[in-house]
C-alpha cells in the first residue's frame, strides 16, 4: 500500500487499520509493536502485514506464545517513554494476560499518583462468524469494561478503525482496542483528510422515529441490516453505534431514545453481568418518563462459545433484532 493516503478510499478494515498502524509509526519513532507471528507474517489476520518490513524487527517485535510476557513487557517500555501497541492474536487467549492487564496496567497510573503514563495499546480481535475452534471466537469487552484505568474502544468502521487506533495511540492512558474479526475484510469509505469523531464519542449511524437500537463493533451491521428489513414493514428504527464501551457517551443515546420511546440493546457476549445489561439499567434511570416499553436486550446466551456448525444459532441476527423491537412495540 502506498503510504500517500489522501482523500477517500474504499478499503476493509484489516487494512485501515494498518494504515492507522503504519501512520502512528511514521509520526512517532516510539511507537512499537509487540505480538504472536505479527513480523514478517503479518499477523494470523494480516493486520501488520509490511510493517515488519518497513519498520524492521526493533519496532514490529514476535514474540513467544506468552500473553503475560507480551503485557508485562509492554508496561516495561511504557515507563521508558516508548508506545507499545500488544496484539492478543485471538480474543480468547488474553486470560493469561488478564492480571497484567488489570491489577498492573489498569492501577498503574493511580499508584503513580498521575506522575507517569502508560500509554499501551492492546488490540484484541473478537467475535464470532469466522467458524473458529473454541477459544478463538468470544467477547471478553466486558471484563475490561469493568476495570477502572482502562479505556475501551471497538471500531465497527474502516473509517473508525483507521483513526480510532491513531487515537489510541497517542493517549496517554491504556486503552484496549477491540476488533470485529468478522468485519475485518468488507469494504468500506475511509476518509484520509476528513475530521474523525472523537473517540469517545457514540455516534448516531441510521435516524429512525419508532425504535432505538444500540450495538457495537460487528452488531452495528446487523442493526443496520434489521433497520432495513424494518423499513420494508413500516417500521422506522434508529441506530446508534455506541463505539467506546469505556467510558459510555450516553448523550446520543438518551437523545435518540427520549425520541422514539423505546430501546433494544444487542451484542454478541453473553447477557448475565453485560455491558448490555449495563447500558439498559443507566437508560432505564435516565429516559424513565419517556420510554414507552422496557429496555429489551438481544445477545448471546450465557454459554460458551458453541461449536462452529450452530454458532448461527448463538449470535444475535437480524430476525432476533426484529423480534425485539416487535414486542418493544407491542406495549
Amino acid at each position: 500500500m502506498s503510504t500517500e493516503l489522501t482523500g477517500q478510499q474504499s478499503l476493509p478494515l484489516a487494512k485501515a487499520i494498518n494504515a492507522g498502524l503504519r501512520k502512528a509509526m511514521q509520526d512517532d519513532d516510539k511507537v512499537l509493536m509487540l505480538g504472536e507471528d505479527i513480523g514478517p507474517l503479518g499477523g494470523v489476520f494480516r493486520v501488520t502485514e509490511g510493517l515488519h518490513a518497513e519498520f524492521g524487527g526493533n519496532r514490529v517485535l514476535d514474540t513467544p506464545l506468552a500473553e503475560s510476557g507480551i503485557i508485562g513487557s509492554a508496561i516495561g517500555l511504557a515507563m521508558r517513554g516508548y508506545r507499545p501497541v500488544c496484539e492478543i492474536q485471538f480474543d480468547g487467549f488474553i486470560y493469561p494476560g488478564f492480571d497484567q492487564i488489570t491489577s498492573q496496567l489498569a492501577k498503574l497510573t493511580n499508584r503513580h499518583q498521575g506522575a507517569q503514563a502508560f500509554p499501551v495499546v492492546i488490540r484484541v480481535p473478537y467475535g464470532g462468524h469466522i467458524g473458529a475452534v473454541e477459544h478463538h471466537q468470544e467477547s471478553p469487552e466486558a471484563y475490561f469494561a469493568h476495570t477502572a484505568g482502562l479505556r475501551v474502544i471497538s471500531p465497527s468502521t474502516p473509517h473508525d478503525g483507521y483513526w480510532m487506533i491513531q487515537e489510541a495511540i497517542r493517549s496517554n492512558d491504556p486503552v484496549m482496542f477491540f476488533e470485529p474479526k468478522s468485519r475485518y475484510w468488507p469494504k468500506g469509505v475511509v476518509d484520509f483528510d476528513g475530521n474523525p469523531t472523537p473517540t469517545h464519542a457514540s455516534r448516531v449511524v441510521r435516524t429512525g422515529t419508532d425504535v432505538t437500537v444500540v450495538g457495537h463493533g460487528a452488531m452495528v451491521s446487523v442493526l443496520l441490516q434489521a433497520a432495513e428489513i424494518a423499513e420494508q414493514e413500516g417500521t422506522s428504527i434508529e441506530v446508534v453505534d455506541l463505539r467506546s464501551l469505556s467510558p459510555v457517551d450516553y448523550a446520543p443515546l438518551v437523545a435518540s431514545v427520549n425520541r422514539t420511546g423505546r430501546l433494544v440493546v444487542a451484542q454478541e457476549a453473553p447477557q448475565h453481568v453485560s455491558l448490555g445489561s449495563e447500558i439498559a439499567a443507566t437508560i432505564a434511570e435516565r429516559c424513565y418518563y419517556s420510554l414507552e416499553a422496557p429496555v429489551l436486550r438481544v445477545s448471546g446466551f450465557d454459554t460458551p462459545f458453541p461449536p462452529a456448525k450452530v454458532e448461527s444459532v448463538y449470535l444475535p441476527d437480524a430476525d432476533r433484532v426484529l423480534e425485539a423491537v416487535d414486542r418493544a412495540l407491542a406495549y
